[in-house]
């Protein structure tokens, strides 16, 4: 029901709300284009890669989007953001990596020479594609995103395929053995989880992804998925806790930090701030490579990362497509966002306890050490242990534990842990003012060390502390690990801190902590005693270039506003709303009807109505729609009239695409499900009503045209309440038919009428199409059709079974028609049945009907010559019927 309300009244709403909310926004009805999804495996060199292809849209070529996955992972990780990509207008292929999902071959952390070459294949796979535009022959225009194991490919790529046209790395590593290895100390608790996650032979493959595929190797060892060197190497070193010079040389080698001054292309860079696997350093690392190299570059510090928090996921594929459209589509006019954003904790949503975000930006990147301050540190040197074992170790990140605290870091909150004994501290002074940390704090120590080889493992953190001196939180949970070594005799250390953005209120002070033991990390084993001395102050970047928003208001500030304008709007709009239709296709001006790949599924339903139907009507067709109950007829009519919408698919009527409301549809005249009339009114005032209600001028309606061809006679001057059955349908045919439409749909137009009133309905079908017009009716009543129409399109389960002409379709069976200059006799019949390779002969109108079974026609027409049999002609005889009942399977119509 509407609300009837003065038009005055609705538009003084509307007024009030833009008065009172200051702005408003419209909100599009636009339905998502559909996504084709092509599955595919590839076989490269005798591995096996699982791919899925991604398109959407029209014909023309558009640029390419490879699309990699996380570690342990597969394709369908990614499915969602690569339907999205695919409906901003790019082809993209995603991957399961070797090793993972239906991919089979071994996982070679990247390998130039396996991982990287598939993806190189990739991009010549993608030369070859007819939708991808190409800069050159085996050129593609091909951008390269992905997160943590599919970010290192996309660089990988860049570095090693000149093709690959911009970059768009997430959450991942520079320099692999950096990251693993971090100061020479090994980060044994996320290196555990990392090879982990690979080291499952036989695992399962995806839920969506191919079955029966192998997803491993098959090898029943230690090393799972993982090659030989790969498994030797983390054997290794797990077992001496401390990584040598060739496994860091091995996962340098197959890092983008090797070909980094390959890299030259332009590099969208999303780093994690709750990230303790890959670390804000590392994205430094390749912002400075890549501008070095001149590359246009942009970084994101986003919320969350390998530790959990917010990735902000939503913002920042919408970005990565805007970073595409800029350098892939070459669209000069695109945003693609400020060289610098760094995601800040604004307060917490009072309505349901979530961390607020807002950005702080800045024009440039300002790396990790802009624009220091100092602060002196308290304290006299300080000795401490380093526990038999490493145990119990001092707690920061915790890998799937800690990633939800360390995100909410500057609201006081955090996990961490030091045990007495094992750590010395080092107090700053209380802060008069805030100040807000933007990157890596320095600090110059002198460590002593023990051990008998004179080594010192250590962590060093900066921790936020509270006025009470007893509250501290340890920002995004992140230390520094070090090894110092020749530290027997005291040696002075820089140490670098993680790179964080922090802010320390005012009334707060920082304070270093260097602890003997970290859970992430491998301590030595063996007892050993540190002692620490600082010897300069503690220096942080602050980064004052950036411009920081204000924090986000309360949804309600802002949405009841928008409410009310939503309501006020739908007071004084009481039409239906339109989508933008696609544009005329010019081809089809001439082309009364083309339906292509169109599919309707209804609300709860566990089955299509209509699936995959495609479909073209000429000019001057009488096509018949044909088909069992359910086999998805009036679906099909209704969508074709704008009556309900294509879940997918198109319909264009004289090359306009259909949509509720088209312009197009006054071209169109229908009667499906029946026809309601005004009993006590005449058929005349009946049709000169309804043409009335369509706005549209009198003299459009050619009434006196559409009565002749429907063949009223007196009875037009009539109340309808007098007319029979097949007077009101031909009543209602005169109706679809005012305005003489050049497409007149009419579904089972002669239900209840007798034979000759359907007589008369066939006659009035083809007086229609006779003047150049189309007619497209469903029925039931096989014969009629076979005699009003020139066309067929059959259809069953809604699909499409088969279309064409009558002729033709009635005219595929295996009995046929042998036309006879005079009488043969019943001995003569009985020989033609016997006749090798036929079925049966028998006496018919004008001849003898043949059923073949196993001859051909012109074996059959040699041997009735051979029997002096008088025969003119041979041709195909099946009814219609016999025709329907075949290509459905005999199910009943």
């Amino acid at each position: 029901m509407r609300l009837r309300l003065p038009r005055w009244a609705a538009v003084t709403a509307v007024l009030a709300v833009l008065a009172g909310a200051g702005t408003w926004t419209a909100v599009a009805s636009d339905e998502p284009p559909p996504v084709h999804r092509a599955d595919k495996a590839l076989d490269l060199d005798g591995i096996k890669l699982d791919t899925s292809y991604f398109t959407s849209g029209g014909e023309g070529r558009r640029p390419a989007v490879l699309l990699g996955h996380g570690f342990g992972g597969s394709k369908n990780d990614v499915r969602a953001q690569a339907e999205q990509l695919a409906r901003d207008g790019y082809a993209v292929l995603t991957w399961s990596a070797r090793g993972f999902g239906a991919s089979t071959g071994e996982i070679g952390l990247n390998d130039p020479d396996h991982e990287v070459a598939d993806v190189r294949k990739l991009i010549d796979w993608l030369a070859a594609r007819p939708e991808v535009l190409l800069d050159k022959a085996g050129d593609p225009r091909v951008g390269v995103t992905g997160a943590s194991y599919g970010g290192a490919i996309s660089l990988l790529a860049a570095g090693h395929d000149p093709r690959v046209d911009a970059v768009a790395p997430q959450i991942t590593y520079w320099n692999l053995a950096d990251a693993l290895f971090p100061n020479d100390v090994f980060k044994k608790l996320w290196a555990g989880i990392f090879f982990s996650a690979g080291n499952q032979p036989g695992a399962p493959a995806a839920a969506d992804d191919q079955p029966g595929a192998p997803a491993a190797s098959g090898r029943a060892d230690a090393c799972g998925r993982f090659t030989a060197e790969l498994c030797s190497l983390y054997q290794r070193v797990a077992v001496s806790g401390k990584p040598d010079a060739a496994a860091r040389a091995l996962l340098e080698a197959r890092s983008p930090s090797a070909v980094g001054a390959r890299i030259k292309v332009p590099a969208l860079i999303v780093q994690g701030q709750s990230d303790s696997l890959f670390t804000l350093g590392q994205s430094d690392a390749m912002a400075r490579a890549l501008t070095a190299n001149g590359a246009p570059v942009a970084v994101d510090w986003i919320a969350g990362g390998h530790d959990g928090g917010d990735r902000e996921t939503e913002r920042v594929e919408r970005r990565i497509s805007t970073w595409f459209d800029r350098w892939l589509k070459r669209d000069t006019s695109t945003d693609t966002g400020p060289a610098f954003r760094v995601s800040r904790t604004g307060g917490v949503d009072s309505t349901d306890g979530q961390a607020t975000l807002r950005a702080a930006t800045a024009d440039r990147y300002p790396g990790l050490t802009a624009a220091t301050e100092s602060f002196t540190l308290a304290g006299p040197p300080q000795t401490f242990a380093n526990p038999a074992g490493a145990a119990p170790p001092a707690i920061s990140a915790v890998p799937g534990l800690g990633g939800g605290l360390s995100g909410l870091s500057s609201l006081g909150v955090g996990l961490s842990l030091d045990f007495p004994g094992q750590y010395a501290r080092f107090d700053a002074k209380p802060q008069t003012e805030a100040v807000r940390i933007t990157g890596t704090p320095t600090v110059r120590v002198k460590v002593t060390s023990t051990a008998a080889d004179g080594s010192a493992v250590l962590f060093a953190k900066a921790y936020d502390v509270g006025p009470d001196g007893r509250q501290q939180v340890l920002p995004s949970q992140l230390v520094t690990p070090v090894r110092v070594e020749d530290a027997s005799k005291g040696r002075s250390v820089t140490l670098t801190l993680p790179a964080i953005d922090h802010e320390v209120e005012a009334g707060h002070r920082l304070r270093l902590v260097l602890a003997a033991t970290d859970l992430g990390y491998a301590s030595p084993a063996v007892p050993a005693g540190y002692t620490v001395a600082v010897e300069g102050p503690l220096t942080v970047p602050t980064a004052p270039g950036l411009d920081t928003q204000a924090a986000a208001l309360p949804w309600w500030v802002w949405g009841l506003p928008l409410l009310g304008l939503v309501v006020a709007a739908a007071l004084l709009l009481t039409a239906r709303r339109r989508v933008t239709a696609p544009a005329p296709d010019p081809e089809l001006t001439s082309v009364p009807l083309q339906i292509t790949g169109l599919s309707k599924k209804y609300a709860g339903g566990d089955r299509y109505s209509v699936k995959d139907l495609s479909f073209r009507v000429e000019q001057g067709q009488v096509l018949g729609l044909l088909g069992p109950n359910g086999a998805g007829k009036t679906t099909t009519l209704r969508m074709l009239m704008g009556l309900i919408r294509p879940d997918e698919g198109e319909i264009r009527v004289f090359g306009q695409a259909i949509r509720p409301g088209a312009p197009v549809l006054s071209r169109v005249g229908s009667f499906v499900e029946g026809a309601g009339f005004l009993p006590h009114l005449s058929g005349r005032e009946n049709l000169e009503l309804y043409w009335k209600a369509t706005g549209r001028p009198a003299e459009d309606a050619h009434v006196d045209d559409a009565l002749r061809i429907a063949n009223l006679g007196s009875a037009l001057e009539r109340a309808v309440r007098t007319y029979s059955q097949g007077m009101r349908q031909r009543l209602a045919i005169a109706q679809a038919m005012l305005g003489l439409p050049d497409l007149l749909i009419l579904d089972e137009p002669t239900n209840g009428l007798d034979p000759p009133q359907i007589r008369e309905m066939r006659e009035v079908m083809i007086r229609y199409a006779a003047e150049g017009r189309t007619v497209i009716v469903s029925s039931h009543l096989l014969a009629e059709v076979e005699q009003s129409c020139t066309h067929l399109v059959v259809m069953d389960r809604g699909q499409l079974v088969q279309a064409g002409p009558v002729a033709e379709i009635t005219g595929s069976g295996d009995t046929l028609l042998v036309t006879l200059a005079g009488e043969v006799d019943d001995p003569l019949v009985e020989k033609i049945g016997a006749l090798p390779g036929v079925g049966s002969a028998a006496r018919a109108d004008g001849g003898l009907l043949v059923r073949l079974d196993g001859t051909d026609a012109t074996a059959l027409i040699g041997d009735l010559v051979r029997l002096d049999v008088p025969l003119t002609g041979v041709g195909p005889h099946r009814r219609l019927e016999d025709a329907f009942l075949t290509l459905i399977g005999g199910a009943s119509a």
